[in-house]
């Protein structure tokens, strides 16, 4: 299989989008990145649905092109079933660490691959 086809290099590809601040600042970029049924849990614990994140991404740590960025480290993917992969790595941005967990789907073979759930969880600076 080709770099272009393979589905988890796609979700890997579409996660590493979703954390550069031109992306963030843009729902014209944004939105073909998110499923329409996109539900986060942030580190935070709050759930944000689809729209909400849209709307407040450009606001979120890691927008800002002079601030301080998603350092990702260790992504590792497994296509799950056809049209579903699942990936996890770990974050820092200043100074905070979370371990992460997304699933992308595509449910059509002539759709992009769209982040379908996310979910962070913080990394307590005790914890290796």
């Amino acid at each position: 299989m080709s770099q272009e086809t393979d589905p988890v290099s796609e979700a890997i590809a579409g996660e590493l989008r979703l954390m550069d601040p031109a992306v963030r600042t843009s729902q014209a970029l944004t939105r073909p990145l998110l499923d329409p049924q996109f539900v986060e849990v942030g580190a935070s614990g709050r759930r944000w649905t689809y729209e909400e994140i849209l709307a407040a991404l450009p606001e979120l740590e890691g927008s800002t092109a002079h601030g301080p960025r998603y350092e990702p480290s260790d992504i590792t993917g497994v296509l799950l079933a056809p049209g579903l992969v699942h990936l996890t790595y770990e974050t820092t941005i200043a100074g905070s660490r979370a371990r992460r967990s997304s699933l992308w789907r595509r449910q059509d073979p002539s759709t992009p691959w769209r982040m379908y759930y996310h979910q962070a969880t913080p990394i307590s600076p005790v914890i290796t």
